[in-house]
């Protein structure tokens, strides 16, 4: 099923039929302001597990993701000390997903690995979800098909594409193919782990 939805103002009505479908959990590929993601309820464990399935992920040995909707909610799940608050005001939101020290707030499937990757996507369309909600909702990027690229940028063909895998692809117009720049904030001294889109000085 594809469903369009503008990001500068999302149609409520569909913001509600989608939260319908992760409330039930199921699975929906959305907009963010880099790639196109895999996303679901993070208190629904078996929709987190069958994410995981699709990607090939152990979500046990590397961080889970998820998109909230200000840094009020990111301080719900994880331990901010007022450095770190201040990189993410400055920061978000944008494209960057920032590792952090997860808190007993987490959900089980979470609570694994102690490090948990936050975002809060320059998108009105995830924005709304989050909100919408009420509950954070996982970001895993789809996968990249390097010899054909419009297949990770072209909702139409990523519909195509995961057909029969997720109950719902958000068409909110031509994705990127650049990923988020990943801050680690879990040590001493934040520092880039991986470089995307973002662009910070630290």
């Amino acid at each position: 099923m594809l469903i369009r939805l503008y990001e500068e103002n999302p149609n409520s009505k569909e913001i509600e039929r989608i939260v319908g479908i992760l409330k039930d959990g199921g699975i929906i590929i959305y907009p963010t302001d880099s790639l196109y993601a895999f996303g679901c309820d993070i208190t629904n464990a078996r929709a987190v597990e069958k994410i995981c399935k699709i990607k090939n992920i152990d979500p046990g040995k590397m961080p889970l993701s998820f998109v909230c909707s200000n840094i009020s909610h990111i301080s719900q799940y994880s331990q901010l000390d007022n450095n770190t608050f201040k990189l993410l005001k400055e920061c978000l939101p944008g494209p960057f997903t920032f590792l952090l020290n997860g808190n007993s707030n987490l959900p089980k499937l979470f609570k694994k690995k102690k490090t948990v990757g936050v975002r809060i996507p320059d998108n009105g369309i995830a924005l709304a979800l989050v909100e919408a909600l009420g509950n954070p909702i996982l970001s895993t990027s789809i996968f990249i098909d390097e010899d054909e690229p419009e297949y990770s940028t072209n909702p139409e063909l990523i519909e195509e594409n995961y057909a029969g895998q997720v109950d719902c692809v958000i068409d909110g117009g031509g994705g990127s193919l650049d990923p988020s720049t990943i801050i680690d904030c879990t040590g001493d001294k934040p520092y880039v782990k991986r470089k995307g889109k973002g662009e910070v000085i630290l």
